[in-house]
């Protein structure tokens, strides 16, 4: 039996890739979206390509939609084998700071990039846990590292930072479980939320996710990758 393997925020950027890559692997991918007419036609793209891909409604931030999705999951092929927490959103505004940030615009930024990935796990790690195997990679960024921070897009760093805090607690959670926790930078890519002067493509973006999700030997977990390497939190 073809590996399972869910993707949120995936109708485009390095979502879309990520599918298409794993799909290269014949993983069967559900590629999942907010907009349920925009996942089906980035699933129908992939399928033309010959990929085994089929499309799902997620809204990370509800936890109904999430459970509902595991659930579907279970009673169509009775277990998981990865999860790429993919979906995230950049909602500061431009050259905002510490001292002026909207607290609101915090909690945005928080609700989708740490705890929808929360609700996103609680629902789908028991699906892993039948079978005691599993890759979750969580798409962070280089601006969440405290090695190396910076002052700008404050509800975004502050959000990477929280999820590659969750990164780490799950790994501890699931150690020795089978199951492993990784986040990665996918580095600057050029995608909607990444803008037209991005050095880097989505392929790029999505290689070390695929590197992570489809290693089979001595697969690490509780780190934070770029580029098949660790790096510093």
């Amino acid at each position: 039996m073809s590996k399972i393997a869910v993707v949120t925020g995936a109708n485009r950027g390095i979502g879309f890739e990520t599918c298409r890559q794993l799909a290269q692997h014949s993983i069967k991918i559900i590629l999942t979206s907010r907009d349920p007419e925009k996942g089906k036609i980035a699933a129908e793209e992939l399928k033309s390509q010959g990929l085994d891909v089929i499309s799902a409604p997620l809204t990370v931030t509800e936890k109904q939609s999430s459970q509902q999705l595991a659930e579907w999951v279970r009673q169509e092929f009775g277990r998981l084998d990865i999860l790429v927490n993919n979906a995230g959103i950049y909602p500061d505004p431009p050259q905002n700071n510490i001292l002026s940030t909207d607290l609101e615009t915090v909690r945005l930024a928080m609700e989708t990039n740490v705890y929808g990935v929360l609700l996103v796990c609680q629902a789908f790690i028991p699906l892993m846990q039948i079978h005691n195997t599993g890759r979750i990679i969580n798409v962070s960024s280089g601006m969440g590292q405290l090695s190396t921070m910076g002052s700008d897009a404050v509800a975004y760093r502050l959000s990477k930072v929280a999820l590659n805090g969750l990164t780490t607690i799950l790994a501890a959670q699931l150690q020795g479980s089978g199951i492993t926790v990784n986040s990665i930078c996918p580095g600057w890519v050029k995608t909607d939320m990444g803008g037209p002067n991005a050095p880097r493509t989505p392929e790029q973006g999505a290689d070390t996710v695929v590197w992570l999700a489809t290693r089979t030997d001595d697969t690490p977990t509780g780190g934070f990758w770029r580029d098949r390497q660790p790096i510093p939190w």
